[in-house]
């Protein structure tokens, strides 16, 4: 990675996805993409477990994808040939799923928060409001819950109330640092929001010119890369204090805002996607940039980024129905 000059487009297969793509990666090694039509495309085969109704929400790990949609029913799909429903909640669109520890997996819907533990034991939790965003801890058997005016931390099997994490706003979606020390929501207002869980301590991220919807942390769990910006947000996470008094970095400067990030899983290297359907992958350590692909005069935003287990492939998706896999060299 020398200087934005260089290329790896040549390098990008094209995939036929045809449909907005909610989220993009790999499943069992193979190519994954699952559709706002339905569809749900894993290498040459289709799979269609919401029928004709749309997919809404889908999260996935190296072996399982999770889908939700606007009928209301909850798939765990392990490959081509098991796909298992696993809730139904009868209509009502599904807002969030997540995926944890020890196959565990979660779904809201409104207020209402379903967790499914590795067994296939249901608990459920109402929400003071809107359940927006999901994310289990990295350990344990705890889930972290965004809704407006903070987040919740409930450990589905125990009686006890939810821990209560408050500040002031609507609270879209959440994430833990690998380590387990910090959570960070993002926000309505165009920021972030984290704490630290030892004591509970608030940080406030700040300067998005617009919400940021896409999180990913890096390897070592020393920087978290965030989307909403005309840059890859980088902020540092590594000693204790976490971010609070230090600038984050920026990664990819352009003159289109950041729609999607994604973290090598091996190395200090950054997917970034952007509104106008450019890819850049940007290095850390010296800020140097590689084209993935080229930004596209009709637009089609980059709805989704991710890397194999191994860090050898790329896979993204757009708004617009395309699709591709980069293979480095």
């Amino acid at each position: 990675m020398n200087d934005a000059s260089q290329s790896l487009t040549s390098r990008v297969e094209s995939l036929k996805a045809g449909a907005h793509v909610i989220h993009a990666s790999f499943l069992n090694e193979e190519p994954l993409l699952a559709l706002a039509d339905g569809r749900i495309l894993i290498g040459e085969r289709t799979l269609t477990p919401h029928s004709e109704n749309a997919i809404l929400v889908a999260t996935s790990d190296p072996a399982r994808l999770v889908t939700g949609g606007d009928d209301g029913k909850i798939f765990s799909i392990t490959s081509s040939d098991a796909v298992d429903q696993i809730g139904d909640e009868k209509g009502r669109w599904i807002d969030a799923v997540a995926l944890g520890p020890s196959q565990s997996l979660a779904w809201s819907t409104g207020k209402k928060v379903v967790a499914r533990d590795g067994k296939g034991q249901l608990k459920e939790w109402s929400a003071p409001s809107t359940a927006q965003g999901l994310a289990f801890a990295p350990k344990g058997y705890r889930l972290g819950i965004a809704h407006y005016n903070g987040a919740s931390f409930w450990f589905p099997n125990t009686e006890g109330t939810p821990e209560f994490r408050e500040w002031k706003g609507s609270h879209l979606d959440i994430t833990f640092s690998a380590d387990g020390r910090f959570v960070v929501t993002s926000m309505q207002e165009n920021t972030l929001h984290g704490w630290r869980l030892a004591d509970g301590k608030d940080m406030r991220m700040s300067g998005y010119p617009s919400k940021t919807r896409s999180f990913s942390w890096s390897h070592d769990g020393h920087w978290l890369a965030t989307s909403g910006a005309d840059a890859a947000v980088i902020w540092p996470f590594k000693d204790k204090e976490g971010p609070m008094g230090k600038a984050p970095r920026e990664c990819g400067v352009r003159h289109a805002k950041v729609s999607s990030v994604a973290f090598h899983p091996r190395a200090l290297v950054v997917a970034i996607g952007y509104e106008d359907g450019c890819i850049l992958l940007c290095r850390l350590t010296d800020a140097a940039e590689l084209l993935v692909r080229v930004a596209h005069k009709e637009g089609g935003k980059i709805t989704s980024t991710a890397w194999d287990k191994t860090g050898a492939r790329m896979i993204f998706g757009t708004e617009n129905g395309a699709a591709g896999v980069l293979t480095l060299p």
